[in-house]
């Protein structure tokens, strides 16, 4: 299916030569003269060199169908990372590469949407949010109460962030998973 390079977003899936890309990044990229661009980053999936392609917005890519369900993650060994559709209970087995910044964030029976071609995981799509707990930290320091001020920790996943003074350790706090960035306190 053709559409305009400048409708793609992260995670879709591009045939370009009769390969699979996944989308990494996209940058709309318009300039005050000239013609608008699109950059994207991308992924080839069969053995996931990277490369970077520039198109006229108007230009037409090759979308690539995708079979994008929720699915259960399992466990992670050296195979990969094996994740469960929960309706048919087929398994799958995606690769290091292939889950690439998200392994940190995956936990047992995490629901996540991951992507397929010819049942083959191509892509991964965390929630949004992931509840974590803060494993070291500094202490909190009397009289810093400005709100701005933010200190490190690192959290149980071993990703570190920046956490607000009143947060100790073994305190549950929920991050974003697109940047672990902190959200709030957990509320359980």
């Amino acid at each position: 299916m053709k559409v305009a390079a400048s409708s793609l977003r992260k995670g879709n899936v591009v045939d370009m030569d009769g390969k699979l890309y996944v989308v990494l990044t996209v940058d709309n990229i318009h300039p005050g003269k000239g013609t608008p661009v699109t950059q994207l980053n991308m992924r080839r999936i069969s053995d996931g060199v990277k490369v970077a392609e520039r198109y006229r917005t108007t230009e037409q890519v090759e979308r690539a169908f995708v079979d994008q369900r929720d699915h259960t993650f399992l466990y992670q060994d050296a195979d990969g990372f094996h994740f469960m559709n929960p309706e048919s209970f087929d398994q799958y087995t995606a690769s290091v590469e292939m889950v690439g910044d998200a392994a940190p964030f995956l936990q047992e029976g995490m629901t996540v949407a991951l992507s397929t071609h010819n049942d083959v995981p191509i892509a991964i799509d965390l929630p949004r949010t992931v509840t974590l707990e803060v494993m070291e930290t500094e202490p909190a320091v009397k009289g810093q109460t400005a709100s701005s001020s933010y200190k490190p920790a690192i959290l149980t996943n071993g990703v570190r962030t920046m956490v607000p003074p009143y947060i100790a350790v073994g305190v549950r706090i929920v991050i974003l998973t697109e940047d672990s960035s902190y959200q709030e306190r957990a509320k359980d």
